[in-house]
């Protein structure tokens, strides 16, 4: 039986043909497997109106593309979205190991091209209770996911974002790779939700990467964090959730919404996000929902081990998602042009006590890699000067700065409110006045970095942010 349902989607396959006008296309596989799936999906409000496929490769390959459009034609699109890789070898009537590769690809295509059509096309009604979860897949996401199904009773639906693809890139190590996004929608259909990928690569490199690269390029330290999180990421979820008939936004952020609707510090410190962000405006945070801000890190990996999550002991990311593994010399100069460049290490007097192979590798406050013999005392870099390309160095007690010039300045709240900034996402917050477009510190900070973000702060509330100038 199960071969001859196989033959059958093999010899007769469903809807393989053009794409149809106004489709959104997913695409899976590629040059390293030799297998491809091209999935072209249309939305009509709330149900999948059309589906076709294009393949390449082995003949499971589109068995298991028409299997997805035997699946998913006609389906409400929040049903579509449960369709999985074993979903699909059932429809063919079980795949060997072999094969479920096929599935696999069919499955992946087949999000992002709903994903893709709900972002622009989906009317869901509004269901009381029902939240958009952001899974990246991990564990903090995961167990936020779980939050939001078991304990309080809502309607989760989940998404996860493709930002970035680089084969030079540790893709278990990323947590907006391709294969993240396989990990996070098995995680969520494991869970029982349907899952949408949304594919913002474009955005992303527009509006993290690429500013990131000339932030470098002009000696500047920029945050792509805050910057994603403010104007790309979480924004575009929140569309979406508008568009699937959600009423919130959960992730596995460490962070908390007070009774006043403004972002607060998580109760974990060691873990508090707040700072990452900061750039949200006050009607977006007003939407979000942060189940892990009441908890911390070990109590998070406890919960979902006693929920039997696959993700439970998975280790943090450390690096940018982009980077993930690639050394930022090496990312710079392939996707900025940014290459060594020799030049002088001098002090605040022009003294030239060293030299170093490019400007841009250096920020303020930096130590390693200076590699000055010969002084008395540490030298620390005070500043750098990418037209120049010198780094101007100098003792730890030159670093030190009573006041921080800032741009691009965003309250949420009247100026005079503002107590306390932090100038680096786990740094101490210091208390200050905000007078102008300077802050004014109570006590010195030491090496505020040019391009860094200054979240400002009353309380443990955040009621904006700047760039350090």
């Amino acid at each position: 039986m199960a071969d001859e349902r196989f033959e059958d989607h093999l010899r007769h396959p469903r809807g393989q043909g053009d794409v149809p006008p106004g489709a959104h296309c997913g695409v899976a596989g590629g040059a390293i497997c030799g297998d491809l799936v091209r999935i072209a999906v249309t939305v009509d409000a709330d149900c999948v109106s059309s589906v076709t496929f294009a393949a390449s490769g082995c003949g499971a390959t589109t068995a298991a593309a028409s299997a997805v459009v035997e699946l998913a034609q006609g389906k409400p699109l929040l049903d579509a979205a449960r369709i999985g890789t074993h979903q699909v070898s059932a429809e063919l009537g079980g795949l060997s190991a072999g094969k479920l590769h096929a599935a696999e690809l069919a499955a992946d295509a087949l999000a992002r091209g709903l994903g893709g059509a709900a972002a622009a096309e989906a009317q869901v009604e509004l269901v009381p209770g029902r939240v958009l979860v952001a899974m990246s897949g991990g564990v903090d996401s995961a167990v936020a996911a779980h939050l939001c199904a078991e304990q309080n009773g809502e309607l989760p639906v989940a998404v996860t974002l493709e930002l970035w693809r680089d084969e030079e890139n540790d893709a278990e190590g990323s947590c907006c790779s391709a294969s993240a996004v396989q990990r996070a929608r098995a995680l969520a259909h494991d869970l029982g939700l349907p899952h949408l990928t949304l594919d913002l690569r474009d955005a992303f490199r527009a509006g993290v990467v690429e500013p990131w690269v000339a932030g470098h390029a002009a000696g500047q330290t920029p945050n792509p964090c805050v910057r994603c999180n403010g104007s790309v990421r979480l924004d575009a979820m929140l569309d979406l959730a508008d568009r699937l008939g959600c009423e919130s936004l959960a992730t596995g952020h460490y962070a908390r919404v007070g009774d006043d609707g403004l972002l607060r510090a998580a109760v974990d410190p060691a873990k508090d996000q707040s700072y990452m962000l900061a750039a949200l405006a006050p009607e977006s945070v007003a939407r979000m929902r942060f189940p892990l801000g009441e908890m911390t890190k070990p109590e998070v990996r406890e919960l979902a081990a006693a929920a039997a999550l696959s993700v439970a002991q998975t280790p943090d990311s450390q690096d940018l998602c982009f980077l993930a593994g690639t050394a930022s010399d090496s990312f710079l100069a392939k996707h900025g042009g940014i290459e060594p460049r020799p030049g002088a290490i001098v002090t605040a007097e022009g003294v030239t006590v060293g030299s170093h192979s490019g400007a841009h590798r250096f920020t303020v406050g930096q130590r390693r890699g200076l590699e000055i013999g010969g002084v008395e005392e540490p030298l620390y870099v005070m500043a750098t000067d990418a037209e120049t390309n010198t780094v101007t160095v100098g003792t730890r007690s030159e670093l030190h700065r009573s006041e921080v010039a800032l741009t691009d300045v965003k309250l949420y709240r009247p100026a005079e409110v503002v107590d306390q900034a932090r100038l680096r996402s786990h740094a101490p917050a210091l208390e200050c006045r905000l007078n102008g477009d300077v802050l004014e510190l109570k006590k010195t900070a030491w090496a505020p970095a040019p391009g860094q973000t200054a979240v400002l702060l009353s309380g443990d509330r955040v009621v904006g942010c700047a760039t350090i100038a």
